[in-house]
């Protein structure tokens, strides 16, 4: 019987980060967070990935040192984009910051608040100034937005050498 090698191109991946305390997403203040859980959003997110031609992978970690080993080897994985919610690491974390900066993988930063109508230490992010783009106070449906416009920047903009 002949050896059959499966030639399909492998579909390139992305990576969804979730940052501390998003595992309580539908019932950790809703009244900042809404009350969609976040196994509801990665499935969407899931969902709309493959029907664009991606793998997602997903993590969610309180742990800023299992999010920064996890950045590090998506860099080995190759993959292609992040979108992480560094959710309160986005206010704390220079680590997180330069772990994003130095795997050189184009990403997104999305908050399901607007983190600019919030108290003032929320106002800066450690990791804006360097992401391809910030969503912000669109809920989980930022996930969608981010998602959507990885895929365009992936699709659209040149790689950098």
């Amino acid at each position: 019987m002949p050896l059959v090698v499966n030639t399909l191109p492998i579909p390139p991946t992305l990576l969804l980060l979730n940052g501390p305390n998003l595992n309580l997403l539908g019932t950790r203040e809703p009244s900042h967070y809404g009350v969609e859980r976040l196994d509801s959003i990665v499935a969407t997110l899931q969902q709309q990935a493959t029907t664009a031609g991606y793998r997602l992978h997903h993590l969610q970690s309180n742990s800023e040192t299992a999010l920064i080993e996890r950045i590090h080897q998506a860099r080995e994985e190759q993959i292609a984009g992040i979108i992480i919610n560094p959710a309160a690491f986005s206010h704390t974390s220079i680590a997180l910051r330069d772990a994003l900066s130095g795997v050189s993988i184009p990403f997104i930063e999305i908050h399901l608040s607007n983190i600019h109508a919030r108290e003032p230490f929320r106002h800066h992010s450690y990791c804006s100034d360097i992401a391809a783009g910030v969503i912000v106070g669109l809920g989980g449906y930022g996930y969608q937005l981010a998602l959507s416009a990885m895929i365009h920047r992936l699709e659209t903009v040149p790689a950098a050498t």
